[in-house]
């Protein structure tokens, strides 16, 4: 299972990576970070991250409560409640990944592709794997 450094090399390892982090979205700071940042600066570009991804795991138009019109029946399911997100730019896509942990976390991971080189559908599929294998240290 691999730690935060090892899960970014492999996040940039993904055709058309330019830029990795794993951000806290309740703090917005970069628990680590890999590549380029699209504002030449991690720290700017977690802060920023982090206020779309608070936004979609509290806002109830995405992440209905349970009972609510838009969720489904049944108790409430375990983990972040959004999968991912994916912002589409003229020169490339964010994908930001939430993390489940055994504690109650406000993690995800954020991947910037090219995109030209970049590979939507292979990144999401990859960044899955990534946050379902990651062990915080």
């Amino acid at each position: 299972m691999p730690g935060i450094d090892e899960c970014l090399l492999e996040a940039m390892a993904l055709p058309g990576a330019r830029g990795a982090a794993l951000v806290d979205w309740s703090s917005g700071l970069a628990l680590g970070t890999a590549g380029d940042s699209p504002v030449g600066d991690h720290e700017t570009t977690a802060a920023e991250t982090a206020e779309l991804a608070r936004a979609a795991a509290e806002y109830e138009s995405f992440a209905p409560a349970a009972g609510e019109p838009g969720s489904t029946d049944g108790p409430p399911a375990s983990g972040p409640p959004v999968e991912d997100l994916i912002v589409t730019t003229r020169s490339g896509y964010h994908v930001l990944r939430f993390v489940d942990t055994s504690f109650d976390s406000s993690v995800f991971l954020h991947l910037w592709l090219d995109r030209t080189d970049g590979n939507l559908a292979l990144a999401r599929h990859r960044l899955r794997a990534l946050a379902e294998g990651l062990v915080l240290r």
